[in-house]
């Protein structure tokens, strides 16, 4: 599930194959469940200017909020199910990543592919998101490692970043953009700098299952994990992160 940039919508997503979005003020469904023709809908996402919802399913699909209208074709290249879809800041790049181990770039106003498929994991990719100014696309999957790429030329930024013995499954930066926070199915969160990829202190460990979700809190002092224990887990203190700039 997601909010709208400005509160005022939720959408959900089911293994019914719908989305339904909701005002959360009232709790009611606004309007008609919008349909999922080929498999569930895995991930949905509400674009800044809150116009647009995209769900990842076997083809990314893309919806008018206000009138529910689907726009245009599903967004048609990969090869095998999209398991995550993410706007850019600024609404101008829409990012999907897939079971097909690649990650790819579209223009959602136009539904086209932007430069080639972004290439290198070997497994399929859980998950993907923007940092918050835009300029780095982290992503994450079965193979255990997390890449991140330069959002503007697709390219690899430098080595991706590894720690973890399982399949990472969510990855979040931080409001700062400093830190990026990975889960994965060890069962433990992973940190790194996100300026000097190194790792941050010590893997968060005391979940007893797999990690399905991670997410900053607003003012970037809290972490939050869900995990198939049960429990959700809050995080404070350990990994707060004195940045310093390389113009210094």
């Amino acid at each position: 599930m997601t909010f709208s940039p400005d509160g005022r919508l939720l959408a959900t997503a089911s293994d019914d194959e719908t989305v339904r979005l909701w005002d959360p003020a009232t709790r009611l469904p606004i309007g008609n469940p919008l349909t999922v023709q080929d498999g569930s809908c895995l991930s949905v996402v509400i674009s800044p200017d809150g116009r647009t919802l995209a769900c990842a399913s076997n083809d990314p699909l893309l919806w008018d909020t206000a009138t529910g209208a689907l726009l245009g074709e599903p967004l048609a290249g990969h090869t095998d199910t999209v398991e995550s879809v993410a706007f850019s800041p600024d609404g101008r790049l829409l990012a999907t990543a897939s079971d097909d181990e690649t990650v790819r770039l579209w223009d959602p106003a136009t539904h086209l592919p932007i430069g080639n498929p972004l290439t290198g994991h070997e497994g399929g990719v859980e998950c993907v998101t923007f940092s918050p100014d835009g300029r780095l696309l982290a992503t994450a999957g079965h193979d255990g490692t997390v890449r991140l790429w330069d959002a503007v030329t697709g390219s690899p930024a430098r080595e991706p970043l590894t720690g973890h013995t399982g399949p990472v499954l969510s990855v979040a930066f931080s409001p700062d953009g400093y830190l990026l926070a990975a889960a994965s199915g060890d069962g433990t969160v992973r940190l790194w700098n996100t300026l000097t990829r190194h790792p941050v202190g010590e893997p968060l460990a005391d979940h007893t299952d797999r990690i399905h979700s991670v997410a900053f809190s607003p003012d970037g002092h809290f972490i939050a994990s869900a995990g198939s224990d049960g429990l959700v887990r809050l995080w404070a203190g350990r990994f707060r992160l004195s940045v310093v700039h390389p113009s210094g």
